[in-house]
Order: C-alpha cells, then sequence, then structure tokens
C-alpha cells in the first residue's frame, strides 16, 4: 500500500506535470513537499537523463527521488575516522593520545581498535565530559581510570582539570580529537575541544581532528554569547546554534585567535566524506547519556534553555529532551514521573513528583515550518503559565543564553518575533565570519 506521503506526492504531480516544464514541477514538488534546494539541485542535474525517459516513466522516477534522503542521494556520509586512508600514514610510528568517548566509532568498530588493529600506538585516551564509556550523568566529575576493554589508561578533561597536563602530553607525538558534536553551543565538546587545542599549542603537540557530521548542521541560530557570560557551557562568541562541524569549528578558534595569548595550534582536519550542511544525518551512537534519540538531538537546541529554570526537561526518564514539564504546570496532555538513572541521571529535577507538561517526540518533522530554528514558544508559554506564580528562572539561565537579554526579554513580556528580531545583528556578523572556515558546502 502506498505511503500517504507518496500518494500525496502522485497527486502533486498529475496536477502539474500537462501545465509546467519538467524542471518548474520539480521545483514546485521541492516546495510542497519540504524536499531541501541540495535535493532539488541534485535532482536537476539528472535532467539530462530524464529527457530520454517518457513522461510516465520520468515523473515515477522524480516522485521516487523525493522521497530519498538526501544522503541516499548524495553517496552515504562517511565520518572521518572510517576514513583511515586518509590518516593512518600520519600516525604511522607515533605515540598517539586519543580525545574520544563511545560514540568514537567508525562503522561497529570503536575507533581505539581500529588504530590498534592498524598497528597504532594508543598512548592513552582523553575522556570529555559524561566520560569515555559515556557513564557520567551531566556535571559529574569524572576520574582517571584504566579501560577494561584494551587496558589503556583514559584520563579524565573532566575532572580535576579540562586540559591535558604537560605530563600527560610529554610522551606524545600526536594527538587525536575524535567526538560527535551536536552543533549546539553548550554542549561541552566543543569547550573540551578548546582547551585541547591550547594544551597542544602550548606543548607544541600536533593536534588531529576527525571530522563528523553535524545533526543540527543545516541552521545558525540564536543569541551570540557575550563574553561576560563565558563559560564551560560557552566559550566563545557563537550563537546557540552555529551550523558547524567540530573541524570547521575548530578551524575558526585558531583562525579568530580564540586560543590563549593568541596561540595557534598546528592543526589538521580530515573531513567527512559525502558531507554537506543540507544533510540531515542520523547518528549511530548516542552521542552522551541524555540524548538517547535523534528527537532529542534535534530538539536539544530549544529545550536546554528549560535547564536554567524549573522545568524538567525529562533527565530521569526514557525521553529526556522530548519532553517538559513541571508538578505545577497548567496545560499539557503528558505526564511523567522522574526517577534516578546511573549514568543519566542520579537527581534529576522533580524526583519521584509527577510532572505534568508536553511530550515533542517526532513534533519537528510533523511541523517542518519550525525545523532549521529554536522554538522559544514553549519557553514563553512555561513562564507565562508558571513564572508569575512562583520562581521560574535560575543562575544557570545567563550561562545557557549566553546573554542577560534573553530573560530581561521575557519578563518584558516580548514574544518570539520581537525577541528573534534582536538576534539578527550578531547572526549576520557571525555568519561572515562562519563563511571563512567552512570545509563544506
Amino acid at each position: 500500500m502506498a505511503s500517504p506521503r507518496a500518494t500525496e506526492v502522485v497527486a502533486i504531480t498529475t496536477k502539474v506535470r500537462e501545465k509546467e516544464p519538467l524542471l518548474r514541477a520539480m521545483m514546485r514538488l521541492a516546495r510542497k513537499n519540504g524536499v531541501s534546494n541540495a535535493k532539488v539541485s541534485l535532482l536537476c542535474k539528472s535532467m539530462p537523463y530524464l529527457r530520454n525517459l517518457t513522461k510516465a516513466v520520468t515523473w515515477r522516477l522524480v516522485c521516487f527521488l523525493a522521497m530519498l534522503p538526501l544522503t541516499f542521494l548524495q553517496g552515504q556520509v562517511t565520518p572521518a575516522a572510517a576514513r583511515k586512508g586518509l590518516y593512518l600514514p600520519y600516525l604511522e610510528g607515533k605515540n598517539i593520545g586519543l580525545v574520544a568517548n563511545s560514540a568514537t566509532v567508525a562503522g561497529d568498530q570503536h575507533l581505539v581498535d581500529l588504530l590498534v588493529q592498524n598497528g597504532i600506538k594508543v598512548a592513552c585516551i582523553f575522556s570529555p565530559e559524561h566520560g569515555f564509556r559515556l557513564t557520567g550523568e551531566a556535571g559529574e566529575t569524572i576520574g582517571d581510570t584504566v579501560d577494561p576493554a584494551t587496558g589503556i589508561r583514559v584520563i579524565s578533561l573532566y575532572g580535576k582539570g579540562k586540559k591535558p597536563s604537560r605530563e600527560a602530553l610529554q610522551p606524545l607525538d600526536r594527538v587525536v580529537f575524535d567526538l560527535q558534536d551536536v552543533g549546539v553551543r553548550f554542549y561541552t565538546y566543543i569547550s573540551t575541544l578548546t582547551y585541547v587545542m591550547e594544551a597542544c599549542a602550548e606543548h607544541g603537540k600536533p593536534l588531529l581532528v576527525l571530522d563528523r557530521p553535524n545533526p543540527n548542521g543545516f541552521y545558525v541560530d540564536g543569541p551570540v554569547l557575550e563574553k561576560e557570560y563565558s563559560s564551560f557551557v560557552g566559550m566563545h562568541p557563537v550563537p546557540v546554534v552555529y551550523g558547524m562541524t567540530i573541524g570547521e569549528y575548530a578551524q575558526m578558534v585558531n583562525g579568530e585567535g580564540w586560543l590563549k595569548q593568541g596561540l595557534r595550534c598546528d592543526l589538521r582536519v580530515i573531513p567527512v566524506g559525502n558531507y554537506t550542511h543540507a544533510s540531515r544525518c542520523v547518528l549511530p551512537v548516542r552521542p552522551s547519556p541524555n540524548l538517547p534519540g535523534m528527537d532529542a538531538v534535534i530538539l536539544y537546541p530549544s529545550l536546554c534553555f528549560f535547564e536554567g529554570t524549573s522545568i524538567s526537561v525529562g533527565r530521569g526518564t526514557p525521553v529526556p529532551f522530548s519532553v517538559y514539564g513541571h508538578p505545577d504546570l497548567g496545560y499539557g496532555d503528558f505526564y511523567f514521573t522522574p526517577v534516578p538513572v546511573p549514568g543519566a541521571s542520579l537527581h534529576p529535577s522533580h524526583e519521584g513528583v509527577r510532572c505534568r507538561g508536553e511530550e515533542l517526540s517526532g513534533y519537528l518533522a510533523g511541523n517542518p515550518h519550525d525545523s532549521g530554528r529554536i522554538v522559544l514558544r514553549w519557553l514563553l508559554e512555561a513562564w507565562k503559565d508558571l513564572g508569575k506564580r512562583e520562581p521560574f528562572f535560575n543562575d544557570y539561565f545567563e550561562k545557557l543564553a549566553g546573554t542577560g537579554m534573553l530573560r530581561q526579554q521575557i519578563l518584558d513580556g516580548m514574544d518570539e518575533t520581537e525577541i528573534r528580531r534582536t538576534w539578527a545583528p550578531g547572526l549576520a556578523a557571525f555568519a561572515a565570519m562562519r563563511e571563512k572556515y567552512l570545509l563544506y558546502p
């Protein structure tokens, strides 16, 4: 049986195919069905081949292509770790320090295993927030360990210090950085990247970044961080969603002189294969304990503002960052009770208390007009309902927002359109800076 979307596509093509040239019809088809410009471009490249087909066959082919994922049309998106021919020669015969966690995979193999099997000496592993095996909750201090699966020493970059020490770097010839980022400023892996770059620059160690696709890399949005609000959840003057891979971001940190005392890191980036900023990527492994699936990854830029309020984002449930709620919220038909979850959230907000709110899984797929931007509506609605009855904001809110303006704008009753208008100048300036460091179209 044909899917509803397939039926809709066929119906649209039937209406237009007799009245419009093929290319115009394809563009209309794209607009009606949310097909990206990148996919339309790829479809248009196939035009010479389509002209030789009958109308009936051509339109069936167009309908089929329009429903395919863009990544299928381009070829499979391949993280740099899986492109071993591009980086193994650079690591041969060297002592390597690897910045990684359990999401650092190449296909179905962890990068540590791939390197060892190819004769690369992994002297130590540096682990970010949540630890090497993603067993630490957000903000939990992680100590140094030995990885039981490999016997390799694991040095925490989320414990006593957040930067590799001189002693840890001294025996190394190269440092390799491979973490799956999600393209959001308050996701701390880009802060770990900055400290690793700084340490490598200070101690003369080359850094190799194995790039990965950014699941939120198809847009740029949010307030640009102001210097006085710099912290580990936001170090640099970038918007909440910055639309860059972690390799591109590393080039920007270097190029803009954001390392301490203007240091520059000896940096190499191995690019992702078949990736563009229009790509919509599904991560094969959760990037951190509380982003268990793609709904959470895509909703994270919008819902994480609630971490600076009394609202729960579902930590302590099976669906963190896909729901929000509060025991006293006056609307919503979804109920949940946060409980301790070892390795993810030992003491979640409103632990053991039934919360009322909204469940948002699948929301952006069903509401494409909200895709590609931060959705402020949920924050504003929760404030209007709850904020005047009990304390709502906490001091963490400004660190997440990167500015003192957003809280005040909400208190002043500004709507989403008015707030977004104040972001425009900063976003325009950032877009010009960002352009210099992009590796992908």
